[in-house]
C-alpha cells in the first residue's frame, strides 16, 4: 500500500450487552492484544494511541433507548476527533475496535466538513438494523448500521450536525447470514436504499465480484470516500471462533481477504475498522494472531 497508515485504538465494551451473568464482555482488550501481535511494525503504520471509553453503567436496561445512550454519543464524538487528525495528510486510518459502534465515532471522524456525503461498506454477520425499539438486547452494537443512516428517536442517530452519518443510498451491507433473526431489522432493511448482499448472493457472485460491485455503489461522483467496517463475526467460527455472536456458514480468511483486498486499495478508501473480536474467549491468542495475518494480507495485497 502506498499510502501511510495510522492506528487508532478504540477499546469501548460499552455498546453491547453484558454477559448474563453481568460481567461486562472484554472487546475492551482486543486493541492491546492485537498491539501485541505487532500489527503496528507489521503493517509499518504510525500508532496514534487508544481513545479510552467511558465505563459501562446500564447493565440493566431502562426503557427503549440504547443502552449506555449518553456514553457512546460522547465516546463517538471524542474517537471522532482522534480520527480526523489520525486521518490528516490522507492517512488510511486502521481502528482496532472494541464492539461495532465504534464505527459511528469512525465515520463521524472521516466526514469532511461541506463535503460530500461519505459512503460506508458494512461487512458484518448481522444487519444491525434494528430500531431502538426494536432491538432484543439494547445494544447500540445491535443497531449501530441503523444509527449510522439515521434511523431510530436517539441522539447516536443524529451525529453529524443533527443529521445522519451517511445516506442509504450510500451504504453497501456485506455478508449478513442473520435471516432467522428478523429482529436486526429486516423489514426496515428491505425498504431502505442500502445495498443488501447477503453471504448467500457473496457466494454465489464470488468475494472479487462482491468488491466490484461494492465499488460501483460507492466509489462515484456524490461520494467523498468510503468507509470499511469489518466485524470479525464475518468469517466462519471455525476460523475465527473469537466472537461473542457465532454464526455458522461465514467467510474463510482467504475469501475475506479477496473481498478486502481491492476495497482497502482503491483510493476513496479512508480507513477501515475491526471489531468484535474478543481476547477472553481467545486464551491462545490464536484468533488474534489470524486476524493479525489477515490485515497484513490485505494491506500488503492493497
Amino acid at each position: 500500500m502506498n499510502r501511510l497508515i495510522t492506528i487508532v485504538g478504540a477499546p469501548s465494551n460499552i455498546g453491547i450487552r453484558p454477559y448474563d451473568d453481568g460481567s461486562p464482555r472484554r472487546l475492551d482488550l482486543a486493541p492491546g492484544v492485537l498491539r501485541a501481535q505487532g500489527i503496528a511494525a507489521r503493517l509499518a503504520a504510525r500508532d496514534f494511541g487508544d481513545v479510552e471509553p467511558p465505563p459501562y453503567r446500564d447493565f440493566e436496561r431502562s426503557g427503549l433507548r440504547p443502552r449506555n445512550e449518553e456514553g457512546v454519543t460522547a465516546y463517538s464524538r471524542a474517537l471522532a476527533g482522534r480520527v480526523a487528525t489520525a486521518a490528516g495528510g490522507g492517512s488510511f486510518v486502521l481502528v482496532l475496535g472494541g464492539d461495532c459502534s465504534v464505527v459511528l465515532g469512525c465515520m463521524l471522524g472521516v466526514r469532511r466538513p461541506g463535503g460530500h456525503p461519505v459512503g460506508l461498506a458494512y461487512i458484518d454477520a448481522h444487519a444491525d438494523f434494528a430500531s431502538p425499539e426494536e432491538s432484543r438486547s439494547g445494544s447500540a452494537a445491535s443497531m449501530c448500521l441503523a444509527l449510522a443512516v439515521g434511523r431510530g428517536d436517539t441522539p447516536l442517530a443524529h451525529l453529524a450536525d443533527g443529521g445522519p452519518l451517511a445516506r442509504p443510498e450510500d451504504v453497501v451491507l456485506v455478508g449478513r447470514r442473520d435471516q432467522a433473526e428478523p429482529w436486526y431489522g429486516h423489514d426496515a432493511l428491505r425498504a431502505s436504499p442500502i445495498l443488501d448482499l447477503p453471504g448467500v448472493t457473496l457466494r454465489e457472485n464470488g468475494p472479487a465480484g462482491g468488491a466490484r460491485v461494492i465499488l460501483e455503489r460507492l466509489a462515484r461522483p456524490g461520494v467523498d470516500g468510503f468507509w470499511i467496517h469489518v466485524d470479525a463475526d464475518v468469517l466462519d467460527p471455525s476460523v475465527v471462533p473469537a466472537v461473542d455472536s457465532p454464526t455458522p456458514g461465514g467467510l474463510e480468511v482467504e475469501e475475506l481477504v479477496e473481498l478486502l483486498t481491492p476495497l482497502v486499495g482503491h483510493p476513496g478508501a479512508l480507513g477501515m475498522e475491526l471489531t468484535i473480536y474478543d481476547p477472553a474467549l481467545d486464551p491462545q491468542g490464536t484468533s488474534a494472531a489470524r486476524l493479525v495475518s489477515l490485515l497484513e494480507r490485505v494491506i500488503a495485497g492493497a
